[in-house]
Order: structure tokens, then C-alpha cells, then sequence
């Protein structure tokens, strides 16, 4: 009962201060530097644990939450793309540092560094790209996209989890999570293409809208999320299952640590970007 409560109020809290992160640009770059270099920590500590590893968990994250800045400044028009060139400095050092540290197999060290940028990095930094697109008066913030990638990633977990309790009978992937299947993933993607609908109708009505987009670009958009999103949770699965963990941490009580939490959208957002390129919509 204890967990329950613990797990119910840690959730309210983390959309709350999710949705409400993002009606501000400013708290919207704070929040998600910190979980960027919060995220990349951990990684780099998980990995960490792994015999013959020796990541720098300091410089990669510094280096991870310092690309995610850079990228808030070039999308928001703040500043230029040589605020890149410091990034790119660190990385050629973390790659050059290996020849010095005598390591038993710096290629595990070289992997797993530029993993935790790839797979951390890299598509949080992307939400940026969703939040501030190029409009005729200048650039102008658009919470609605990247807020609309997690509400679908939370309507995708909520539909999942009820329909799978009540119809779940044939295993999704049960070498990597036994808990999922099939007719939960598919009556999450039902619910989200429910929930597409419904913003491209709110967002249309209060003109909300300013990308355009109508409502079949909004359920492509659900799709693409439900998607990419189960696939995000699985290999975060994978990662744990390999490591022989059942949490990657446990920095949000009831919730595991932040890869738990943001498993889903570490996919799901480069997903969503490609998806809206492909529209031309940014």
C-alpha cells in the first residue's frame, strides 16, 4: 500500500511538473537540462558496474546537458552553431583520452560514451526541435508538439496496461518483458489515436494550432509515438535485463530511476521529429 501511494503521488507530480514546464520555453530548457544530465548520470553509472568499464561520468555528463543547451539556443535563435564547437572539443578528448588511460578494452569505454549521448542525449536535445519552429514573424514557440509526444506516451501506458488486464493473452515480446501484449499494445494505440483526434480538435478550436496540422497528421503523429514509444520501453528492457537490474535507479520513489521514467520517449521523440520533417512541418 505504502508503494501505491508513493508510486500515485510521484506520478502526479511528474506530469504535473511536465505539463506545466512546458507552457514556459525557459522552464522547459531548465527542466529537461536537468534531466538530461540526470539521465546520463545514471547511464553512465549503470554501465559503470559492468567489469572493464571505466566511462567519465562527469565529463559526459557536463558534455550531455551542455549539447542540450546548445541546441535550445541554435533552434530558439539565441545563438549560432559555433556554440557546437566546445561540445565537439570534449567528445575528440573523451576518445583521446582512452590512449592514456591503459584501459583492458577502451572500446567498451569509447561505445558506451558515445552511447550515452546517442541514446540519452541526442533525443531529449530533439525536443527542442519540436518546441521552437521557424515562422514569417521569426521563431516562435510551439509547446503543443512536445507536449503532445508524452501525453501520447502516457494515454499509450494507461490504455496499454487496461486493455492488456482485461483481453492480454498473446506475449508481445516475453524474451525481453513478459508483462506486455498485444492486444494491450493495440488497445493503447486505439486510445491514442482517440486522444490525437481530440487534440487536433482542441488545438483547432482555440487556435492552438500553429503548425497546421490536421487531424490525420495529428493520429500519423500518435502512431508514430505508440510505436517507436513501445519500442523505446522495450530496449530499455533489454538494457536492464542484460545489466541483471530491476531498476535503473531509484530517484522517483515508486517509479525506478530516470531511464524507467523516460524510457518510452527516448525513442519516441527522434520518431516524432523524422515524422514531422517528413510532413514538412518543421
Amino acid at each position: 500500500m505504502n508503494n501505491f501511494i508513493a508510486r500515485t503521488i510521484t506520478g502526479i507530480l511528474f506530469v504535473a511538473t511536465i505539463v506545466v514546464c512546458f507552457l514556459n520555453p525557459t522552464a522547459m530548457i531548465f527542466l529537461f537540462a536537468l534531466v538530461t544530465g540526470l539521465t546520463v548520470w545514471e547511464f553512465t553509472g549503470l554501465v559503470n558496474d559492468r567489469p572493464g568499464v571505466a566511462v567519465n561520468r562527469f565529463i559526459s555528463t557536463v558534455a550531455g546537458v551542455y549539447f542540450f543547451l546548445a541546441m535550445a539556443g541554435t533552434t530558439s535563435g539565441f545563438t549560432s552553431s559555433t556554440v557546437f564547437i566546445p561540445y565537439l572539443i570534449t567528445i575528440i578528448y573523451l576518445l583521446v583520452a582512452e590512449l592514456y588511460a591503459k584501459q583492458e578494452d577502451p572500446i567498451h569505454d569509447w561505445a558506451y560514451t558515445m552511447m550515452s549521448q546517442m541514446y540519452v542525449v541526442l533525443p531529449f536535445s530533439l525536443l527542442n526541435m519540436l518546441a521552437f519552429r521557424a515562422a514569417p514573424e521569426g521563431i516562435m514557440y510551439v509547446y503543443t508538439l512536445p507536449l503532445s509526444v508524452f501525453v501520447f506516451l502516457w494515454v499509450n501506458d494507461t490504455g496499454a496496461y487496461c486493455c492488456g488486464s482485461l483481453f492480454g493473452k498473446h506475449k508481445l515480446f516475453p524474451r525481453v518483458s513478459p508483462g506486455k501484449s498485444w492486444e494491450g499494445s493495440i488497445g493503447g494505440g486505439v486510445f491514442v489515436l482517440a486522444a490525437a483526434a481530440l487534440v487536433w480538435y482542441l488545438t483547432d478550436t482555440y487556435d492552438m494550432n500553429p503548425t497546421g496540422m490536421g487531424m490525420w497528421e495529428w493520429m500519423g503523429l500518435g502512431l508514430t509515438v505508440v510505436v517507436f514509444g513501445t519500442w523505446g520501453d522495450l530496449v530499455e528492457s533489454l538494457f536492464k535485463r542484460t545489466l541483471g537490474i530491476k531498476d535503473s535507479g531509484n530517484i522517483l520513489p515508486g517509479h525506478g530511476g530516470m531511464l524507467d521514467r523516460f524510457d518510452s520517449s527516448l525513442l519516441a521523440i527522434p520518431a516524432a521529429v523524422v515524422y514531422l520533417f517528413t510532413i514538412t512541418l518543421l
